[in-house]
């Protein structure tokens, strides 16, 4: 936690932050590092030009306690952000966070998802657009299998053997597991995204486990995404990567860049 404040206050103006006890503390250059991923994606599209300002609006899935995507992606290049989260503790914390910080006002939106099976349904509103969806989605398919992980992470870490499982980031169960875990939470994101496929440029999630991807690209097949992409990143020994989608063909992403990127 302390890390934390020190490195947003220094570097995103974010003064006061705190979170529920419980809640998940993420590591901010993991996470900052995955929205920089996501501007280049952005600049892909536009002669390699970052868009910037809050004419970029962003979704971000899973907001949680922390808001922490929000923070950065505000900060670094000037997007406008909506948050949704399941857990309406999560949304009061980040609500408070971005009422208690100057830079934030104006930038964020929180919105609670009252139906914890629908991902988009009730939080994008018709007409509404987003060039960006953002998600770090739920790992683990069970808390036996959550508990499991983290074992196996601290021993891998000591030379003495650990028994008891002890969370070195935090988090609640809804931010660490989930029905089926990030397989069957992506594949439903994808499915559900096909409802929205001219309401966002690019949809995104974090896939962290490889074995995960086979389903996806299956998965982005079968609902006819028209581009796929698939980012590598790494921080030490971890390795992961964000998949993007988008329904817009050529010519429409071209006219969507041109009507919103470009003053």
């Amino acid at each position: 936690m302390m890390l934390n404040k020190a490195l947003l206050k220094h570097y995103y103006d974010i003064h006061r932050w705190n979170l529920p006890s419980g809640y998940l503390c993420p590591p901010v250059p993991g996470r900052a590092d995955h929205l920089h991923h996501l501007a280049d994606l952005l600049a892909s599209c536009n002669n390699e030009i970052i868009p910037m300002g809050t004419k970029i609006r962003c979704l971000d899935i899973g907001v949680g306690a922390n808001c922490i995507y929000p923070i950065i992606g505000s900060k670094e290049y000037g997007w406008s952000f909506v948050g949704s989260d399941i857990d309406p503790a999560a949304i009061r914390s980040a609500h408070k966070i971005v009422q208690e910080n100057v830079s934030l006002n104006g930038k964020v939106e929180l919105r609670l998802q009252r139906r914890a099976t629908d991902i988009f349904r009730g939080i994008i509103q018709k007409d509404e657009r987003f060039d960006l969806t953002i998600c770090n989605p739920p790992f683990h398919a069970s808390l036996q299998e959550a508990q499991s992980g983290t074992l196996r992470k601290l021993n891998n870490l000591n030379t003495k053997r650990i028994t008891k499982p002890t969370l070195n980031f935090g988090g609640k169960n809804t931010e660490l597991w989930c029905e089926g875990g990030e397989e069957k939470f992506a594949q439903k994101m994808i499915a559900e995204s096909k409802q929205f496929s001219s309401s966002c440029f690019w949809f995104s999630t974090l896939i962290s486990k490889s074995a995960t991807l086979k389903s996806v690209y299956a998965t982005l097949k079968h609902v006819d995404a028209i581009e796929q992409k698939t980012i590598p990143m790494a921080h030490g020994n971890k390795t992961s990567r964000i998949v993007a989608w988008t329904f817009l063909t050529p010519e429409k992403q071209r006219n969507w860049v041109n009507t919103r990127w470009i003053n």
